[in-house]
C-alpha cells in the first residue's frame, strides 16, 4: 500500500465509499484540499501515515463497489445527480438543524455560550449554501448542459472569453471552501461533535445532525471540485477550440 501515499486525496476517495470514512475519521480534507497528497496530507494533520495505508488497505481489500461509479458520469449527469442527491438533502436538513441550533443556545447558551456561537455560524452556513445552490442550479449548470449538447453534437457556439464558465466555477470553489471552514469551526466548537454527559435529547441530535451534514457537504463539494468542474472545464476548451477553428 505504499504506493498510495503518493496519489491525492481527491482520487483516493472514489477508489470505495470506505475510503472516505477513513479520511473523515482522521479529519483528511478530501474535498476543498483534496489536491494534496495523501503523505501531505497525514504530515500536516499530525497523523501516522502508516496507520491510514493500514486502513485504506483494509478497506480496499473489501468486496462491493460504490453503486455509482462517479467517474463515468457526464457533466449533465453529475449535474443531475447533485441536484437530487445533495442539493435535496441540504434544503431537507436546513430547517431542522436551524430550529435545533436555535433550541439549544436558547435553553443552555448562558452556561454554554458556544452553543450560541454554533447557532450564528450555522445561520451563516445555511444562508451561503442556499444562495449558492440556486446559482448553480440556475446558472451554473445550465450553462454546463450548454456546453456538453455543443460538445456532444461537435458544434461551437459564440462567447466572449469573460462569460466562459471558467469564472462561475472560481466562485463556487470559493464559496465551497467558505462552506467548509464554516463547518470546521463549528466542528471545533463542538468538541469533534461530542456533547457533554450532562446534555438533553435534543442537543445530542444537533450534534449528531450537525457531524452528518459536514461528511455529506465533503461528499457534495468533491464531486462538484474534482469530477463536474474539470470535466465541464475541458469540453469547454474543447468547443472554444472549435469556435476558434470556425472563426479562422
Amino acid at each position: 500500500m505504499k504506493e498510495l501515499k503518493d496519489q491525492k486525496l481527491a482520487a483516493l476517495a472514489l477508489l470505495k465509499p470506505g475510503i472516505v470514512d477513513v479520511f473523515e475519521k482522521y479529519k483528511l480534507d478530501f474535498c476543498c484540499r483534496g489536491k494534496r497528497t495523501l503523505e501531505e496530507a497525514c504530515t500536516q494533520q499530525g497523523v501516522e501515515l502508516e496507520v491510514v495505508l493500514e486502513e485504506l488497505g483494509t478497506e480496499l481489500k473489501k468486496n462491493g463497489q460504490s453503486k455509482i461509479d462517479f467517474g463515468k458520469l457526464s457533466p449533465i449527469e453529475l449535474c443531475n445527480y447533485i441536484k437530487a442527491a445533495h442539493h435535496t438533502y441540504v434544503r431537507q436538513k436546513l430547517p431542522g438543524i436551524t430550529a435545533h441550533t436555535e433550541k439549544v443556545a436558547l435553553r443552555h447558551g448562558d452556561l454554554y455560550p458556544e452553543l450560541e456561537v454554533i447557532a450564528e455560524k450555522w445561520k451563516l452556513v445555511a444562508e451561503d449554501l442556499i444562495a449558492h445552490m440556486l446559482k448553480e442550479e440556475h446558472i451554473l449548470f445550465p450553462f454546463v448542459e450548454k456546453v456538453q449538447k455543443c460538445f456532444d453534437a461537435g458544434e461551437s457556439f459564440q462567447l466572449p472569453e469573460e462569460e466562459f464558465i471558467s469564472n462561475p466555477i472560481r466562485e463556487m470553489e470559493n464559496e465551497h471552501e467558505h462552506a467548509g471552514d464554516l463547518m470546521a469551526e463549528i466542528r471545533e466548537l463542538t468538541g469533534d461533535y461530542t456533547p457533554p454527559e450532562e446534555a438533553c435529547t435534543t442537543w445530542r441530535l444537533l450534534f449528531s445532525e450537525l457531524k452528518e451534514f459536514e461528511e455529506d457537504l465533503h461528499r457534495h463539494v468533491h464531486l462538484e471540485n474534482f469530477l463536474l468542474f474539470p470535466k465541464a472545464l475541458e469540453m469547454e476548451r474543447a468547443v472554444f477550440k472549435s469556435q476558434k477553428a470556425v472563426q479562422n
